[in-house]
C-alpha cells in the first residue's frame, strides 16, 4: 500500500522555500563554522558550549582529515545528521544539483570518519575510545546513531543512494554486537531515546523485522534495572576508564525509573518522553501489540490531558527541561522547547498508526501551526528554542530564573538540537496529512495537497483546496476511482455550522464520504473566534482566556499594544480582519475593544496601599498569530489575556 502526498498549500509552500533558499544554506556555514554570528547559549549556565559549532571540523578529526580536539556537546554530530535529513527532504521537493553536492560532501565525510567495525562518535572517537558505550546516561552514542539512521532513511529515499543506509546497517550491526541479554554484552539503553523511532524507518526502507525487533528490545529495556548507569560508571572507576566521585544520575529525568509498561505518567525530560512514546507506539502498529500500545496511550493522556499547552508546548520548567504536574502550566518559566513539540507530532502520528482518533490529528495540527513554526524567525536565520506563552524583555535579562525566556530569537545555540529540527520537521509534512488504513483514506488537515493513493491494487488520485480567510470552504476532487471508495475528513473544532454538497455522515470527528466514481466533495463551514479557558487548576490562566481562530492561536505584542500588556483587559469577543504587514506579510489579525488599567498618580513612591481605586481607559487590541510574534521587534508578548468578568 503506497502513498505519495505533495502539499500544495501557499502558507507550507512559503516554509519549505525559506527552508531551501535561507535555513539550509545559513546552517551549513554554521556548521562549517563560516557564519558571522554570535552563537547564545539556550540559559544562563557556565557549561554551555557557545563558541562556534565546529559540528563538520568534529567529523573530519575523527576522519583523519584534520588534527585536534572535540568541541561542543557530546552529541554535536546529530546537527549533521539532522541538517543532512532536511537538505534530502528539501532536495526531494525540489532537486537541484549545488544541493545534491553539498550532501555529497557530508556524505562522504560520514563514510570516512566512520571506523571499521561500524562506530561513529566523534567525541569518544577522537577524545575518549576506551569509554564507547560506556556512559550511556549521558554519551548520546545511540541518539546521534539515531539521527544518522534517520537521515541515511531521507537521503536514500530523496536520492537513491545506498551509501548512508550501508553506513547505517554497518553501524546497527556494531550496535548488535554490543547490546543484548546475552552475557557480555551492555543490558541497557541510551539516555536519549532516539535510535527506538530511527530503526523503525529503517525497516520501512530495507523490510528487516530485526530492525523492529531491536527497537522493541530498546524500550522493554529501559527502566528494568534502574541502576544500570551508575553501575556502568561505577565500573569504569573500577577499571580505571574514569575518574572521580560518581555522578548523581537521575532515572526519571531519563524516563529509566521503571520499566515503559509501569510508567503511568509523563515525567522528566520532555523531549525524551515522547520521541520514547512515539517509538512505542510505532513497535505496536508494527507488532499488533496492544498492551504496548496502552503504555503509550497512558502517556499520551497525562501530557494532553493535564501537562499540553494550548499552543501545542510541552515542558513546564527549565531544570531538567522537563514535565512536572498535572495542571502546573506557568507561562513565563515554562520550557515549551521547539524539539519537544516535534517529538509531540511524532508521537501523535504515531499514535493515528495505531488507531485513528481526532484527538490525535488535532494535536498534529495545534502543534504544527504554533509552537513549532513559531521556533522559527521569517527570514530562516533565526530560532526559539524555548516558545514562551508571556514574556517580558526586562525579566528575561535581568532574573535568571527566566534566562531561557529569550524575547527574539537567536541566529544559533550551543545546544543546537532546535533548528535543524524544525528544517527537517517541516520539509516532510507530507507525512502528516493523510492516512490509510483498511483500504479507507483520511484526511487530518485542512491543508492543500495533491496525492496518489494505492487502495485495493489501483491509484486513486485526490487533491484539496482550502480557503480560510473569511468563511472557511474546502473541496475535495477523487479521480481514479474503480470500486467503492470511504474518505473520512476530518472537521475540525475551530469550524462549525458544517455543510456539505453530497452526502456524508458525521462519524467521530470525520465527515464520512462514500464514492463509487470520479466525483468532488465542497465543504463549506464558519471559522468563528474561539474563546478557550484553562482548567481552573491552572492557577496561572484564571480569569483569562485564550484566543483561536482556525488553526491558529493568538498574542498580543507590545508592537501593537503597548507595553504592561497585564493591564489590559479584553471587552468583547474581538472579530478577524485581514492584516498586511511588511515583515510579517498577509494574515488574519484578531481586533477587539478593551480597557487598560491606568497607573494613577495615587501611587507615587507606594509599592503598597489601601483601597486604591481603579481606573481605566479604553483601548483597541491587536492580536496576532502566535507564530508570527517576535518578528517585528524586541517586547512583550502574551497569550493569556484578562477578559472582563461575566463576558
Amino acid at each position: 500500500m503506497s502513498v505519495d502526498v505533495t502539499i500544495t498549500d501557499a502558507f507550507w509552500e512559503r516554509y519549505t522555500k525559506i527552508i531551501r533558499n535561507e535555513m539550509i544554506p545559513f546552517q551549513w556555514d554554521v556548521l562549517h563554522d563560516k557564519a558571522d554570528i554570535v552563537i547564545d547559549k539556550e540559559r544562563d549556565a557556565d557549561y554551555i558550549p557557545s563558541e562556534k559549532s565546529h559540528a563538520i571540523e568534529n567529523l573530519k578529526i575523527a576522519a583523519g582529515k584534520k588534527e585536534g580536539h572535540h568541541y561542543g556537546w557530546l552529541f554535536q554530530d546529530s546537527d549533521v545528521y539532522k541538517w543532512l535529513e532536511s537538505a534530502a527532504n528539501s532536495y526531494a521537493l525540489n532537486p537541484d544539483a549545488e544541493l545534491l553536492d553539498m550532501m555529497d560532501e557530508v556524505v562522504s565525510l560520514i563514510v570516512d570518519a566512520q571506523e571499521d567495525d561500524g562506530y561513529l562518535s566523534t567525541y569518544y572517537q577522537i577524545e575518549a575510545p576506551e569509554l564507547r558505550f560506556r556512559r550511556l546516561f549521558e554519551s548520546h552514542e545511540l541518539y546521534c546513531a539515531g539521527h544518522l539512521i534517520e537521515a541515511s532513511v531521507a537521503h536514500y529515499k530523496a536520492t537513491g543512494s545506498d551509501k548512508l543506509i550501508e553506513v547505517s546497517e554497518k553501524f546497527v550491526k556494531c550496535i548488535k554486537e554490543n547490546f543484548g541479554s546475552e552475557e557480555g554484552k551492555i543490558n541497557g539503553a541510551d539516555g536519549h531515546q532516539e535510535i527506538e523511532l530511527a530503526l523503525i524507518k529503517l525497516y520501512e526502507v530495507t523490510g528487516k523485522k530485526e530492525y523492529v525487533d531491536l527497537s522493541q528490545w530498546f524500550l522493554e529495556i529501559r527502566g528494568v534495572d534502574p541502576d544500570f548507569y551508575t553501575k556502568q560508571v561505577q565500573e569504569n572507576i573500577e577499571k580505571g576508564l574514569s575518574e572521580g566521585p560518581l555522578p548523581r544520575i537521575d532515572t526519571t529525568y531519563l524516563q529509566a525509573h521503571k520499566p515503559v509498561f509501569e510508567q503511568e505518567e509523563p515525567v522528566g525530560h520532555a523531549v525524551r518522553l515522547v520521541y520514547m512514546a512515539a517509538a512505542m507506539a510505532e513497535v505496536a502498529s508494527i507488532h499488533e501489540d496492544d498492551n504496548m500500545f496502552q503504555a503509550a496511550q497512558r502517556l499520551w493522556n497525562g501530557i494532553i490531558k493535564k501537562r499540553y499547552y494550548i499552543t501545542g508546548g510541552i515542558g513546564s520548567t527549565v531544570h531538567g527541561e522537563a514535565f512536572t504536574f498535572d495542571y502546573d502550566l506557568p507561562n513565563d518559566t515554562m520550557y515549551c522547547e521547539t524539539c519537544a513539540s516535534i517529538g509531540l507530532l511524532f508521537f501523535a502520528r504515531s499514535m493515528l498508526n495505531n488507531h485513528i482518533d481526532v484527538e490525535y490529528a488535532e494535536v498534529i495540527e495545534r502543534t504544527l501551526y504554533n509552537t513549532i513554526i513559531s521556533g522559527m524567525a521569517l527570514d530562516g536565520k533565526h530560532f526559539f528554542y524555548v516558545n514562551p506563552l508571556e514574556v517580558n524583555p526586562k525579566a528575561s535579562r535581568k532574573d535568571p530564573g527566566k534566562s531561557h525566556v529569550k524575547p527574539s530569537r537567536p541566529s544559533w545555540f550551543g545546544c543546537a538540537c532546535c533548528p535543524p529540527n524544525i528544517a527537517r520537521t517541516l520539509t516532510s509534512l507530507n507525512n502528516y496529512v493523510t492516512s490509510v488504513k483498511n483500504n479507507n483514506i483520511y484526511i487530518h488537515l485542512f491543508t492543500d495537497f495533491e496525492g496518489d493513493f494505492d487502495i485495493n491494487g489501483h491509484s486513486i488520485h485526490l487533491s484539496q483546496i482550502t480557503e480560510l480567510k473569511d468563511l472557511g470552504r474546502t473541496t475535495l476532487a477523487v479521480e481514479g476511482v474503480k470500486e467503492e471508495t470511504i474518505i473520512y475528513i476530518r472537521l475540525p473544532e475551530w469550524g462549525s455550522s458544517f455543510s456539505f454538497s453530497k452526502e456524508t455522515t458525521i462519524k467521530d470527528g470525520y465527515a464520512e464520504y462514500s464514492i463509487k466514481e470520479d466525483d468532488s466533495l465542497v465543504i463549506e463551514f464558519d471559522i468563528p473566534v474561539l474563546m478557550w479557558e484553562s482548567h481552573p487548576l491552572v492557577r496561572d490562566n484564571r480569569g483569562k482566556v485564550a484566543l483561536q481562530r482556525g488553526p491558529f492561536v493568538y498574542c498580543l505584542e507590545e508592537e501593537d499594544n503597548s507595553s504592561h500588556l497585564h493591564l489590559s483587559t479584553l471587552l468583547e469577543k474581538p472579530k478577524a480582519q485581514s492584516i498586511e504587514d511588511e515583515k510579517l506579510g498577509e494574515f488574519v489579525g484578531l481586533k477587539g475593544k478593551g480597557k487598560k488599567l491606568v497607573i494613577n498618580q495615587s501611587w507615587g513612591n507606594k509599592l503598597y496601599q489601601v483601597d486604591a481605586k481603579d481606573t481605566f481607559e479604553e483601548i483597541d487590541l491587536t492580536f496576532i498569530p502566535y507564530h508570527l510574534w517576535a518578528n517585528r521587534s524586541v517586547g512583550e508578548m502574551i497569550v493569556w489575556v484578562n477578559r472582563e468578568e461575566g463576558m
